[in-house]
């Protein structure tokens, strides 16, 4: 009978939800002999809502556990060497045995995820396991021109999964038609959005195939050096990138003429970055690398002619690079075979917000919001009605519930107002007001602005301004048509994605949701009650008991009547701090 293998979900997902204690469990377990067995790690498999996960495989069959603490994982353990059989009250997936997980997984085509969660990330040889580096062996042997690598990504339809969805291809193409001795290849993995959750986990879980993907890319373009540009609050990703770096050069799939290609030398190192949203733009990124503030620079000429200290780069994010090795391994017709006309592939989303399956989820070009949502997703917490989700991070757009029939390929999401970004997807419910959530991600890139526009530095403060005027009971007549102005005017004078993009959340809230706008201003009223200065408290007579919970608790003394009488708020002394609603055991208060 085969040893028992526990692997632990290692990923920070995993480590915030007490993961690191369970492992320290399991190699405890190991240590005292407790049980006969094998103790690994991995990463994030996506299911983050139901973290901590531990994977058992015992005679070839893997059963995966959801919400393991150390008192659950010594039961399963129990369980598994004395019964040799799944414990399935907490199995939350595996094969033949059926949960109420499994939607999760309906649709899904791992492409870019195809590793994450199913190997050790800090191992080389489990990576070449699974047909990695397969890829850069199959130039190397085939000695494929790097004429035909390009041609075969173009085929594939691969467009960047960075936010505007240049064919990567062609791009690749650009940069290998600039002539010159000293190229640049750079992963971009500094996006500032909900998608850059999704950067992380890849190279927290599958860092060797971002690299596979980079190396391939150096030689189509004749790169003789690489850079990953990775923000510093993402220590896991970096060193476990630094562990396939290195793992990568003693294996020399780095270094010089590598894999006995004449004249292709190439190195590769980590580049840690502040962590400013401007830096996912390309040329602030290469500001940064060089060792300037990250600020965008007027294009043209753009980087595949005049990138990293002025000489030819080409730049893909994460998630781009990792789909590289397994177009080249399988070919750019069966990566076609997913997706639409214009978009082809899968995509990678990171869905947070109201929704009950938070997590990482690969689907095909061409599903439905809807289906991401209530089928992958598992519908909306606490029953609540759909609202809208907001696509492609705080300079994304929102896309309303009645639009939930649009699926996910680059013209669809463009024809909303929304951009695909690099794939965060926030999920809201009823309860969100969409003046506050416009508000939210101005704020964040209003200060997030580099300030060399005077457009973007000065337009989004005062936009900001406005919808906090609006949300806070103080908005006028014509605040709407203003910010129409300002966004317009903001779009079309700044030099960088940042500026251009920064007004779609105010645009398409406006446009989805402009009764919600004037309900503020006109009617001093926010339909979602989530504005603390619109709101007003009233006590429900027939349902109080004079329990006094609601004046003991109030910090203004605003209530007035004696225990066991009927209260009332003074609502000249009312804050609207929302304590006497929170406190009442009797839903005696009312909010409108």
């Amino acid at each position: 009978m085969n040893k028992i293998k526990a692997i632990v979900g290692l990923g920070s997902c995993g480590i915030a939800a007490g993961a690191g204690k369970v492992y320290n469990k399991l190699n405890e377990f190991v240590e005292t002999k407790k049980f006969d067995i094998h103790p690994d790690k991995t990463s994030c498999i996506g299911m983050c809502y139901r973290e901590p996960l531990v994977e058992i495989v015992e005679n070839n069959n893997s059963y995966i556990y959801g919400g393991v603490d150390e008192k659950i994982l010594e039961e399963i353990l129990e369980h598994h060497t004395k019964n040799h059989s799944p414990l399935e009250k907490y199995i939350v997936h595996s094969e033949g045995i059926k949960t109420g997980d499994d939607i999760f997984w309906n649709g899904q085509v791992k492409i870019a995820l195809r590793h994450c969660g199913f190997i050790n990330p800090e191992s080389i040889e489990e990576y070449e396991a699974k047909d990695g580096y397969k890829a850069l062996r199959k130039i190397a042997e085939e000695n494929i021109s790097y004429d035909n690598v390009i041609k075969e990504v173009l085929d594939s339809g691969l467009r960047g999964r960075g936010g505007g969805g240049f064919p990567t291809g062609l791009k690749w193409k650009f940069a290998r038609q600039s002539e010159s001795n000293e190229k640049y290849i750079i992963c971009n993995a500094d996006e500032g959005d909900p998608g850059a959750f999704m950067d992380r986990s890849l190279l927290e879980g599958d860092p060797h195939a971002v690299i596979e993907g980079m190396i391939i890319g150096a030689y189509a373009i004749g790169a003789n050096a690489g850079v990953i540009y990775c923000r510093a609050e993402y220590p896991l990703a970096i060193v476990r990138l630094n562990i396939a770096l290195e793992q990568a050069r003693k294996k020399a799939y780095l270094g010089k003429n590598i894999l006995g290609i004449k004249d292709f030398n190439l190195d590769i190192y980590v580049k840690e970055g502040a962590g400013a949203f401007v830096c996912g733009e390309e040329t602030a990124l290469i500001a940064s690398v060089e060792g300037e503030r990250g600020m965008p620079r007027k294009r043209p000429p753009f980087p595949a002619a005049s990138g990293l200290w002025k000489k030819p780069t080409n730049i893909n994010n994460v998630e781009t690079f990792a789909n590289i090795p397994w177009i080249i391994d399988k070919g750019a017709a069966e990566y076609a075979k997913y997706g639409t006309e214009k978009s082809k592939g899968t995509k990678v989303f990171a869905l947070t917000g109201k929704i009950n399956h938070g997590g990482l989820v690969e689907v095909p070009m061409g599903m439905t919001i809807h289906d991401i949502v209530f089928k992958l997703g598992g519908g909306i917490q606490d029953g609540k009605k759909f609202k809208a989700v907001q696509l492609g991070g705080p300079s994304g757009g929102c896309i309303p519930a009645h639009l939930d029939n649009t699926i996910v390929d680059y013209d669809s999401v463009n024809a909303t107002g929304a951009i695909m970004g690099s794939g965060g997807m926030v999920v809201m419910d009823e309860s969100t007001c969409m003046v506050d959530m416009a508000r939210f991600f101005l704020d964040f890139t209003q200060k997030e602005s580099c300030g060399k526009c005077t457009f973007c530095r000065v337009g989004t403060k005062r936009m900001l301004e406005i919808l906090t005027r609006i949300t806070e009971g103080e908005g006028q007549e014509g605040d709407i048509e203003k910010l129409e102005e300002l966004s317009l005017l903001i779009k079309d004078g700044s030099l960088c994605g940042l500026g251009q993009t920064a007004p779609n959340p105010v645009l398409t809230t406006i446009k989805y949701f402009r009764d919600e706008y004037e309900a503020h201003i006109i009617e001093k009223r926010c339909p979602a009650k989530n504005c603390t200065k619109l709101l007003t408290y009233e006590v429900i007579p027939d349902m109080c008991t004079g329990c006094t919970a609601c004046a003991v608790n109030c910090p203004t003394d605003a209530l007035d009547g004696e225990r066991k009488e009927i209260h009332f708020i003074r609502q000249e002394d009312c804050i609207n701090c929302g304590m006497c609603f929170s406190k009442c055991n009797f839903d005696a208060i009312k909010v409108y």
